[in-house]
């Protein structure tokens, strides 16, 4: 079940093993190069857009989507003309 509330998908993530839950916004338009990240990640786009690359292939992610990135995954991020936040769950 996809939580609909902030405290709901910090409960389910923290009681999952992992370590930290925050609420993460985008400026319009921005663009991340390919990068990674020392820690998995669990989220779910609560406004806004985003296209996530990973290894050749794209995603469109609106609002209720959920994507997962393991660590160290190369990936680039761009997000739209509105920016974007979502709740992110990290296990270091």
């Amino acid at each position: 079940m996809t939580p609909t509330n902030f405290e709901d998908f910090r409960q389910k993530w923290l009681g999952a093993g992992f370590d930290q839950v925050l609420e993460r916004e985008w400026a319009p338009l921005a663009v991340l190069d390919t990068h990674t990240h020392p820690f998995a990640v669990r989220a779910q786009v609560m406004r806004g857009e985003l296209w996530l690359t990973v290894q050749g292939k794209t995603r469109h992610l609106q609002a209720g989507a959920t994507f997962e990135l393991d660590r160290d995954v190369p990936h680039e991020e761009r997000y739209g003309p509105e920016g974007a936040s979502y709740w992110v769950a990290r296990k270091d």
